[in-house]
């Protein structure tokens, strides 16, 4: 089966997904052997595929340059989220198939980082779409190139990706996941945490609404408090540290 990522480049699926665990670290999901910035500076420079540039931030998909074979991804999360009507037509009856890729051409290209995210009851399973548009026909085929990770394939091309309990792949930045699986808290701030990044709360909170900078301070205080699943808790407060920064104080500084 061969698959296009984006602009007519192509990869053929093989049987090998990658072994490492995906990182979860907020606004991206990471998969590669690297945890360390200078580590994931050699990796990108000793590697191939669909890289960010300057001020652009695609997504990345890298390639081994001798074997063209997967051996990392990074996929940014979207800022849109979908209507729970929307996110719901998401078919889940599909079976993953564990497969990784190998590039047909070694050259370069840019895959364009997802629009939408539709997200499960309970935030059991992201799912990140091109657009909304892929949901009015069936998917082609799920294909896990990563534990719990999988890209969409429809018409033979890739349509977005999905990660499954991302709750248990939280982490900071470069840190591998805690095995021990997330508490009941991790998952309630988890999605908390995912409507304040999101569409619409996130519009409410740029326009000072104060529920929604209520929302963030009480979010804040609450991982703040939080004593068991520490390492979690504090992936989750990286994902809202700018909005705390820049909002949380908003109704104080305005007089209120």
């Amino acid at each position: 089966m061969k698959v296009t990522l984006d602009d007519g480049w192509t990869a053929t699926v093989t049987d090998d997904p990658l072994a490492f665990a995906p990182r979860f670290e907020g606004t991206s999901v990471r998969v590669g052997p690297y945890l360390g910035k200078a580590e994931r500076e050699r990796f990108l420079r000793d590697t191939f595929g669909s890289g960010a540039w300057l001020w652009d931030t695609p997504d990345e998909v890298r390639f081994d340059p001798v074997r063209r074979d997967l051996v990392g991804v990074e996929f940014q999360l979207p800022h849109e989220s979908a209507s729970a009507e929307d996110s719901a037509r998401v078919p889940d009856a599909l079976t993953v198939r564990p497969g990784g890729l190998r590039a047909d051409q070694a050259r370069g290209f840019r895959l364009e980082m997802c629009s939408v995210l539709c997200r499960a009851p309970g935030d059991a399973v992201l799912t990140a779409l091109r657009d909304l548009d892929v949901l009015d026909e069936p998917l082609e085929a799920l294909i896990g190139i990563a534990p719990d990770l999988a890209l969409l394939v429809q018409h033979g091309t890739a349509v977005g990706w999905s990660l499954t309990d991302p709750a248990r792949h939280l982490t900071p930045w470069f840190t591998a996941p805690d095995p021990a699986p997330p508490s009941p808290a991790t998952r309630r701030l988890l999605t908390e945490c995912l409507d304040l990044i999101t569409t619409p709360v996130i519009d409410d909170l740029t326009d000072g609404e104060p529920v929604a900078l209520a929302r963030l301070r009480a979010t804040d205080e609450a991982l703040r408090a939080q004593h068991e699943d520490r390492h979690r808790a504090d992936a989750l407060r990286t994902l809202i540290a700018t909005l705390v920064e820049d909002y949380a104080n908003q109704s104080n500084n305005n007089g209120e």
